[in-house]
C-alpha cells in the first residue's frame, strides 16, 4: 500500500499472533504502516501477515520469545539493518499468571510474569531506542490494565507486573520528551474479547464485552493524530 495516513512508517507490534496485538498490527496496516509482527506463535503470525496483505497492506514476520532478552537485541539488529527508524512501538504482549492471594502466589510463576511484562519490555526500550530517535514522531504505545492501577484481590501478581511496566514506560517518556520526538502512552483496553479475558473469566459470555478490533482502531488512531507526552486512555 503506497498510501494512507501511516505510508512509509514502520511499526513494530508485540504480541501480534492473536487478540488485540493481531488486530492492531491489520489496523496499522491498512493505514499504509509496514509492520513488523512478533510473538511466540510463527502460525498465528501468518495468518495475520495475510491479513494484512489482504488488506493492501505489507509485513514481516519475525517470531520470537520475548523472555529471551538476548533474542529482543537480535531483533533490533536485524530491524535497524533494513530501516533507518522505527516510528510505532505497540508493547502489546503480555502473560496473567494465575490469580490467587498474595500469599499463595507461585514465586516461580511470577518470576516468569515479571520477565515478560516488564523485563522484556525494558529491553525492547532499550533496543529499539536509537531507532525510535531516528525518527520523525515516534510513538511508543503500552497496553496495560485497569489492575496496575487500581489493586484487585486475586490480582496482585499480574496487577503489580502492569503497574511496574507503566512506570517504567512513563519515565522513558519523561527522559524523552525534551531531547527527542519520541512520546509514549499507555492504553487499558478495558473489558475485550480475548483469549486472556476467558482464562480470566471462565464464565464471561465472550459476546458481552468488545472485540479487539475497537481497541486496535483506537490505538491507530494515536498512532495517525500523536498525541501529548504521557498520554493515558482506556477504550469503551
Amino acid at each position: 500500500m503506497t498510501d494512507g495516513p501511516l505510508a512509509g512508517r514502520l511499526a513494530l507490534v508485540t504480541g501480534a499472533s492473536r487478540g488485540i496485538g493481531a488486530a492492531t498490527a491489520i489496523a496499522l496496516g491498512r493505514a499504509g504502516a509496514h509492520v513488523v509482527l512478533t510473538a511466540r506463535t510463527a502460525g498465528g503470525l501468518e495468518e495475520v501477515e495475510d491479513a494484512i496483505y489482504d488488506a493492501g497492506g505489507s509485513a514481516t514476520i519475525a517470531p520470537l520469545d520475548l523472555t529471551e532478552t538476548d533474542g529482543v537485541a537480535r531483533l533490533a539488529t536485524a530491524i535497524s539493518e533494513r530501516w533507518q527508524a522505527l516510528d510505532m512501538l505497540v508493547l502489546n504482549a503480555g502473560m496473567l499468571g494465575s490469580l490467587s492471594a498474595v500469599p499463595a502466589i507461585d514465586m516461580k510463576e511470577l518470576a516468569q510474569v515479571l520477565t515478560l511484562n516488564v523485563s522484556a519490555q525494558a529491553a525492547l526500550i532499550a533496543s529499539f531506542d536509537p531507532m525510535l530517535r531516528r525518527s520523525e514522531g515516534a510513538r511508543v504505545i503500552g497496553v496495560t490494565s485497569s489492575v496496575g492501577r487500581t489493586p484487585r484481590a486475586y490480582w496482585g501478581g499480574y496487577g503489580a507486573s502492569k503497574a511496574a511496566f507503566e512506570t517504567l514506560l512513563a519515565a522513558y517518556g519523561e527522559e524523552m520528551k525534551n531531547i527527542s520526538k519520541v512520546r509514549t502512552a499507555i492504553v487499558d483496553p478495558g473489558a475485550t474479547r480475548t483469549k486472556m479475558r476467558a482464562r480470566a473469566y471462565p464464565g464471561e459470555d465472550p459476546a458481552s464485552v468488545k472485540a479487539p478490533d475497537v481497541v486496535a482502531e483506537r490505538i491507530a488512531a494515536l498512532c495517525i493524530d500523536g498525541f501529548e507526552a504521557g498520554h493515558f486512555e482506556r477504550v469503551g
